[in-house]
């Protein structure tokens, strides 16, 4: 719906539990320099995500590649929570989150998500 020129906040009224959606929030208040939103949005996201990755048959470790187009969402939420915890100074979180990228797909180090 994002791509036929929605807003993420009308899909995110319509599906919340979608992750890309969640994703557009957070990159659109990024834009504003608005951290603690992006923090906000990026987290329910990336909680969003998990549970679809869950229901999915995944464990909890593994790949989450970015190739397959439905994980994208769930990548760009946590690439932006790592981002947003380290501009808040929760730097433990930052690492994790940045070694939990690297474990979904290494890839996500080289290119931005």
């Amino acid at each position: 719906m994002m791509a036929a020129g929605s807003s993420p906040e009308d899909v995110v009224r319509q599906f919340p539990a979608s992750s890309l959606a969640w994703a557009g929030l957070a990159e659109e208040a990024a834009e504003q320099g608005q951290t603690i939103q992006v923090y906000a949005f990026a987290r329910v996201g990336y909680h969003r995500g998990l549970d679809a990755l869950r229901r999915n048959g995944w464990k909890g470790h593994g790949p989450v590649p970015w190739s397959h187009e439905p994980n994208r969402g769930f990548l760009r939420c946590l690439t932006r929570l790592g981002e947003a915890s380290s501009a808040i100074g929760e730097q433990a979180e930052a690492e994790r989150i940045a070694a939990f990228l690297a474990d979904c797909d290494p890839s996500l180090t080289t290119r931005q998500a």
